[in-house]
């Protein structure tokens, strides 16, 4: 009796199995005996799918449930990189981005300083800067890809192609024509101040421009300067994460009235650029501030703050709050890590843009509205 007991059983589990795994069942196979304990399998399998059904369901409704707390977070709260550049490192200054910060309700989640010679050996400040960086230090002239028209503009204001300057190793990214010219960034900057649109100098694109010094072509001439201000020894940024609620600060007042517009003679009375342009000797500063030195520098967007945390302080998108948000909201990871460097995308329209002036002011949830936007039409 045990083992005929025992064989009826074995046609019920393999009839389970069939089910769920989606076969069909070979009832005619079965003993008269056997097709009895046919419903029984269909029951146990049906209970066992939904089972699973309910598991998968309560997962999915439970990563939707976190992927918008995610999501409403980061629309809540607005969070920032700021630092004082190198030529602005004094206490005085540092205490009055805290003063000011404190004023207009903006808490400080940590700071830090990054010494000049890690800022080179990282490459921090490069990748800070982009396209325009990339194409003076870390592509060589032979993958750069100048359109056509930018090509027939080198032709016509050298009077030799573009590729025949490549061929005959006559192009240099700012990086490699310093030591080929026996000069410093400096040195470079110098030499490239003096040229001349349309005569020895030409933009081949935004952030790409392609200078005549002595008998060789560079690529960005003026970046090497600008870099050295930066990563030389005895250097430093100091920098704050900052964080706010999105109600009371808009990211437009936030650049426009807290840190200042981009030259600090024109920028807003009590902004931070305008102060320090005012108070420069008090500060500690050694020259007034200019358009390139005007003392702070604060992420234009909620979306270039998150690639700002990821290059300066090493954070992961998926560890970061926007960045969290981005991912719940549908946005891959790929396309974050790709927007990071401020490629150029399709817009709404049909037209091609850089993607951080797309983003540009945007508050937080603007901003990532915007973006899951912009990531559908780049897919």
């Amino acid at each position: 009796m045990m083992a005929m007991r025992a064989s009826r059983v074995l046609p019920v589990a393999a009839m389970s199995t069939m089910i769920l795994s989606g076969q069909e069942p070979q009832t005619s196979a079965l003993s008269e005996a056997d097709n009895k304990l046919v419903p029984i399998a269909v029951v146990g399998a049906a209970t066992l799918g939904y089972a699973a059904y309910r598991g998968m369901s309560k997962m999915q409704s439970l990563d939707d449930r976190l992927g918008a707390l995610e999501i409403k977070a980061a629309k809540a709260e607005s969070s920032a990189f700021l630092f004082i550049k190198p030529h602005a490192v004094t206490d005085p200054v540092k205490d009055l981005v805290k003063k000011k910060l404190a004023e207009v309700g903006i808490s400080i989640a940590s700071e830090g300083s990054i010494p000049g010679p890690e800022i080179d050996k990282k490459m921090y400040i490069d990748s800070h800067y982009g396209a325009i960086a990339e194409k003076a230090v870390k592509l060589k002239p032979e993958q750069l890809t100048p359109s056509a028209k930018a090509k027939a503009e080198f032709e016509k204001t050298f009077g030799l192609s573009w590729s025949e300057a490549l061929k005959r190793g006559l192009v240099y990214n700012a990086m490699d024509g310093c030591p080929k010219l026996g000069i410093d960034g400096d040195g470079l900057d110098q030499k490239w101040s003096q040229l001349k649109r349309g005569v020895n100098l030409i933009k081949f694109g935004g952030g790409f421009y392609c200078g005549k010094v002595g008998e060789i072509f560079i690529i960005n001439g003026f970046y090497m300067s600008m870099r050295s201000k930066f990563t030389q020894p005895g250097t430093s940024i100091h920098y704050y994460l900052v964080e706010w609620p999105t109600s009371s600060l808009s990211w437009e007042d936030f650049r426009g009235k807290v840190l200042g517009t981009t030259n600090p003679n024109e920028a807003a009375a009590g902004s931070l650029r305008k102060i320090i342009a005012q108070d420069w000797q008090a500060l500690g500063l050694t020259e007034p501030p200019n358009t390139g030195d005007n003392g702070v520098h604060a992420s234009a967007s909620p979306f270039e703050a998150l690639s700002e945390r990821m290059n300066w302080c090493g954070v992961s998108a998926d560890a970061d709050t926007y960045g969290k948000a981005l991912l719940a909201a549908g946005v891959p990871l790929s396309t974050i890590l790709k927007w990071t460097s401020d490629p150029q995308v399709n817009l709404p329209g049909g037209s091609k843009g850089s993607l951080f002036d797309a983003l540009e002011d945007l508050d937080s949830d603007v901003c990532l509205t915007k973006s899951i936007q912009l990531s559908e039409l780049n897919k």
